[in-house]
C-alpha cells in the first residue's frame, strides 16, 4: 500500500467561511486502495474537507486534485467520487432496487442491465431479496446498506463516507465496520471516512487523518497514532491517556518531588514544564508502602467483567486511571494508599 498512487491529493487547501478557517493549508495524500479516516472533534474541519473533495464546498486556496487532474472546477457529479451522508438521502417514493439503480438510470443504462448490477450490489451488503420494498419499511441498518449499495453500484474510484454509523446501535455498528473494510479490500475502492469515534477509526482504517481547528494534526496509521502520538491533543485524543504535568531539567522528569521516566530525548522536548502522557494499561500499582513510584489515593474500584478500571488521584489532585486485571477488583478500595510506576518507552512527554 505504501507505493501505490495518490488518487486524491490536497495541496495548500484552505475553506474559509467569514473570518474562520475551517480548513487551514491542508496537504493530505490518500492512496490507492486504503481505508483513510478523518477523525476529529466536531468543528474541526473533517466533513468540510469531504466536502470538498466531493465538489460540494470549493476551496477559499489551494488545489485539490483527484487521479492526477486537478477538480476544483469539476462539477460534484462529473468526480469519479461518490458519498454515502449521515442521513443516508435515500429516495422515499423509490423501491430499495429504484434507490439503488438510481445512479444508472441517470447514467441511461439499460433497464435489465441496471436490475442485474442493481440486485448484485444488494447481494453484497447483504440484502439479497430485498429489491422490491419500499424504503419506508427498513430499518436504520437495512436503509444504511441502501445507501451504501447505491454508492458503490456506480464503481467510484474513491467512496466518501460522512459518519455514517453514527445512528446506529453498538452492536449493529460493528457489524457494519466489518462490512466496510471487507467491501473495501474485496472491490477495491478507496474509502474516505468521517467519524469523531476514535475507536471506530482505530478497527477500520489503514491510516488516520487527526484534525483539530482546521489543522492536521497528524496523519499516520492506528498503531503509530496510539503508540506514538506527535502532539498531546493526539494522546489526549487517541484513546484514553493519564496526562500528568511534570518539570524536565534535562536528564529527566520530576512529577511531585518523585523521578519519573519518559521516552522522548532530551533535545525533543524543550526543559521546564511539560506534560506526560501514560496509557491507563501501562500503569503499574503497588501497595502504598511500595518504594519508588508515585503515591496515589484510590477513588474508585469498576469491575468491566475483562477488566477492572482503577480510578485514582496523586497528591496534587491529578485525576488517574489505571487497567488492571479483573481480580484487582477485590484488592483496591476507596481510600487505599497505592504507589504508580511505568516504564520509560510507556511515557510520551510533551511541552505544556
Amino acid at each position: 500500500m505504501e507505493s501505490s498512487p495518490s488518487v486524491v491529493s490536497l495541496r495548500g487547501v484552505t475553506k474559509r467561511f467569514d473570518d474562520v478557517a475551517a480548513v487551514d493549508r491542508l496537504d493530505l495524500d490518500i492512496r490507492d486502495g486504503e481505508f483513510l479516516a478523518l477523525l476529529g472533534p466536531s468543528g474541526c474541519g473533517k466533513t468540510t474537507t469531504l466536502r470538498m473533495i466531493a465538489g460540494f464546498e470549493q476551496p477559499t486556496s489551494g488545489e485539490i486534485m483527484v487521479l492526477g487532474a486537478p477538480c476544483t472546477a469539476v462539477q460534484p457529479h462529473r468526480r469519479p467520487v461518490n458519498t454515502v451522508f449521515q442521513d443516508y438521502a435515500l429516495f422515499p417514493h423509490l423501491s430499495v432496487a429504484g434507490n439503488v439503480g438510481y445512479g444508472l438510470k441517470a447514467k441511461k443504462m439499460p433497464k435489465a442491465q441496471i436490475r442485474e448490477k442493481a440486485g448484485a450490489m444488494l447481494e453484497r451488503v447483504g440484502l439479497d431479496g430485498f429489491g422490491d420494498r419500499d424504503i419506508t419499511s427498513l430499518s436504520g441498518g437495512q436503509r444504511q446498506r441502501v445507501a451504501l449499495a447505491r454508492a458503490l453500484v456506480c464503481e467510484p474510484r474513491v467512496l466518501l463516507l460522512d459518519e455514517p454509523l453514527g445512528a446506529l446501535d453498538l452492536k449493529l455498528r460493528h457489524q457494519m465496520q466489518t462490512l466496510l473494510v471487507e467491501l473495501c479490500k474485496t472491490i477495491g475502492i478507496t474509502f474516505c471516512h468521517v467519524t469523531h469515534d476514535q475507536e471506530e477509526a482505530l478497527a477500520m482504517s489503514d491510516r488516520i487523518a487527526v484534525m483539530n481547528d482546521g489543522l492536521l494534526e497528524q496523519f499516520s496509521t492506528p498503531a503509530e497514532l496510539y503508540h506514538q502520538p506527535a502532539t498531546a491533543f493526539v494522546a489526549n485524543f487517541i484513546g484514553e491517556n493519564n496526562l500528568i504535568g511534570a518539570r524536565h531539567d534535562g536528564g529527566g522528569a520530576t512529577v511531585l518531588g518523585r523521578r519519573v521516566p519518559f521516552e522522548a530525548a532530551a533535545a525533543e522536548v524543550p526543559q521546564g514544564d511539560v506534560t506526560l502522557a501514560v496509557r491507563p494499561e501501562c500503569l503499574q500499582v503497588g501497595d502504598g508502602t511500595a518504594d519508588g513510584g508515585l503515591a496515589a489515593v484510590v477513588d474508585q474500584a469498576i469491575f468491566m467483567g475483562s477488566e477492572t478500571r482503577l480510578v485514582a488521584h496523586l497528591d496534587d489532585g491529578t485525576r488517574v486511571m489505571a487497567r488492571l486485571a479483573p481480580d484487582a477488583f477485590s484488592r483496591h478500595g476507596r481510600g487505599d494508599r497505592i504507589t504508580l510506576t511505568w516504564l520509560a518507552h510507556e511515557a510520551r512527554a510533551f511541552p505544556r
